[in-house]
C-alpha cells in the first residue's frame, strides 16, 4: 500500500463497517462485568501523561501493564512504582520499547513520548502485532500520518488515538443535539486554546545526563547536539520534534470542531503567526490564529500562549453558530444559547481518559468500533499541519478538498514528511 494513500478510496471501502461508529457508546466495565479476556498493555513514554495513563490502563478490570519504558531511567523507575501502587504487582522497566515489541504476550503498545516518535513507535507496533494508544498528535507530519494509517489497516491492527474528549459523555451528547438541528445549520466553529506558558530560554549544549539515553530519545529525528532547555517538556516548541501549540492542544479543541461541523478536508487555509510575547530559542509562534474553508463552512482555530482570556460564551473552547443559536462546549459540558444570547439548554459529564481507555479495551475484545480510530486522528491532525506549513510558508495553502494534499506550491508539499536520522526511517 502507498504511503500517499487515496483515503477516498480508502472511505469508499470502510464506510459500510463503520457507518454510525461516531456516536457509539462505550460500555463502562465493572467488578462485575469483569472481562473474560486479559489484554497486556506496554506503556512507553513515562512523563506525567505517560504515567497517567499506564496507572488508568491498570485500574481496568482485565488489564495487566506488564512493562513500563523510558529512555530516562529515573522516570522508568518512577512509572513502574506508580503502577505496582496501583496493581499490587511491579511491571518491568525498561528503557529501549523494541524489548516490549518482541514480547509476543503484549496485545497493546500506549505511546505518550515526544512527537516525532509517535508514528514511528506506533507503525513498528503495528508490524510486530501489537494494537496501539498513540497520543496527540498521531504524528510528526502529514506523511507519516498517510503511513500510520496504512500500516493500521494492512495490519490488521486497532489505533486508538488520544483525543480522549471523543469519549466524553456530555460532549457527545451535544455532537447529537447538533446533528438534530438544535441551532439549525451549523456554518461555523471556533476553536481555542489559551494559557500561561514560560518562555524557554536560550539554552547551550551542554554533556548529555547520565539519566539519558540521548540517541534513544532522538530516534527517527536527525541527530543534533544536546542542549539544556529542550528535555522534558520544551522540545514541543521545535519543529525539528513537534508541531508546537496547534498540534499539542490545538488538535483537541479542532477535532471537536470538526467533529461538530462534519467536515473532513478544506479547500484552503490561512495562518496568521508570531512571537509577540516570548524571546527565546523556540521556533514556533506564541499567538497563532489558523481560518480553514471548506467551502459551505469554515473553522477558526485560535492560540495564545500567554493569556488565558478565551472571551464570549464563558470558558467555552469550542463553540458552534448556526442560523439558529450558539452552542458552546467547555470542560466537560454544553450550553445552548438562541439568536438573542439566551441560554435554552445545557449538559454536563464526566472527563478525563477512563471511557476512552475502555472504548478501546471494548474494540480489542469484542470489535465494537474506536471512537477516535487512526483515520479520524489523521484527519484532525493533518488539519494542524496545515495550519503550521502555512505559517512556516507565510502564505495562504489550497488544497484538495478530497485528501487535504496541498495544490500547486512545491515549497509547502515539501512539509508533508521530513528528513529522518539513516536507519530510522519509518516502514510498513
Amino acid at each position: 500500500m502507498s504511503a500517499s494513500l487515496a483515503r477516498r478510496d480508502f472511505l469508499a471501502a470502510t464506510a459500510a463497517a463503520t457507518a454510525g461508529a461516531a456516536l457509539a457508546a462505550p460500555r463502562a466495565f465493572s467488578a462485575e462485568n469483569t472481562p473474560s479476556r486479559k489484554v497486556v498493555v506496554g506503556v512507553m513514554g513515562l512523563g506525567g501523561r505517560g504515567t497517567g495513563l499506564a496507572c488508568d490502563f491498570q485500574r481496568q478490570p482485565g488489564v495487566e501493564v506488564a512493562y513500563v519504558c523510558d529512555v530516562d531511567r529515573r522516570r522508568a523507575a518512577v512509572g513502574a512504582r506508580a503502577v505496582a501502587e496501583v496493581s499490587g504487582r511491579q511491571p518491568k522497566a525498561v528503557g529501549d520499547f523494541r524489548r516490549i515489541l518482541d514480547d509476543r504476550s503484549v496485545d497493546l503498545l500506549v505511546i505518550a513520548t515526544a512527537d516525532h516518535w509517535h508514528a514511528p513507535a506506533a507503525l513498528l507496533a503495528c508490524a510486530a502485532g501489537k494494537h496501539v494508544y498513540v497520543e496527540k498528535p498521531c504524528c510528526h507530519n502529514p506523511q507519516e500520518g498517510e503511513l500510520l494509517l496504512a500500516a493500521a489497516r494492512k495490519h490488521k491492527r486497532l489505533v486508538q488515538h488520544g483525543t480522549q474528549r471523543r469519549s466524553w459523555p456530555a460532549e457527545r451528547e451535544a455532537i447529537e443535539r447538533l446533528r438534530g438541528g438544535v441551532i439549525g445549520r451549523v456554518l461555523f466553529a471556533r476553536a481555542a486554546h489559551t494559557g500561561i506558558r514560560s518562555p524557554i530560554g536560550r539554552g547551550k549544549p551542554v554533556p548529555v545526563p547520565d539519566w539519558l539515553d540521548w540517541d534513544l530519545w532522538q530516534g527517527p529525528a536527525p541527530r543534533r547536539p544536546y542542549r539544556d532547555n529542550l528535555v522534558h517538556y520544551n522540545w514541543h516548541f521545535f519543529w525539528h520534534y513537534s508541531g508546537g501549540e496547534i498540534v499539542n492542544n490545538g488538535v483537541h479543541k479542532i477535532d471537536v470542531a470538526r467533529w461538530g461541523l462534519a467536515v473532513e478536508f478544506p479547500r484552503q487555509v490561512n495562518s496568521t503567526g508570531a512571537k509577540l510575547c516570548f524571546q527565546d530559542d523556540g521556533d514556533t509562534p506564541d499567538t497563532h490564529v489558523v481560518s480553514y474553508d471548506f467551502g459551505d463552512k469554515m473553522l477558526l482555530f485560535e492560540n495564545r500562549n500567554w493569556h488565558r482570556g478565551l472571551g464570549e460564551y464563558d470558558d467555552s473552547d469550542v463553540t458552534f453558530f448556526g442560523d439558529q443559536g450558539t452552542l458552546a462546549m467547555g470542560g466537560s459540558g454544553y450550553k445552548v444559547y438562541d439568536m438573542a444570547g439566551k441560554l435554552v439548554g445545557q449538559g454536563s459529564g464526566r472527563s478525563g481518559d477512563a471511557d476512552h481507555i475502555q472504548n478501546l479495551l471494548g474494540a480489542i475484545r469484542d470489535e465494537r468500533p474506536l471512537n477516535a480510530d487512526i483515520e479520524i486522528a489523521c484527519t484532525s491532525t493533518l488539519l494542524c499541519h496545515l495550519g503550521t506549513i502555512a505559517h512556516r510558508t507565510g502564505r495562504s495553502l489550497k488544497c484538495d478538498p478530497t485528501s487535504g494534499r496541498i495544490l500547486d506550491d512545491p515549497e509547502a508539499q515539501k512539509l508533508w514528511g521530513r528528513e529522518y536520522e539513516p536507519g530510522w526511517e519509518p516502514k510498513l
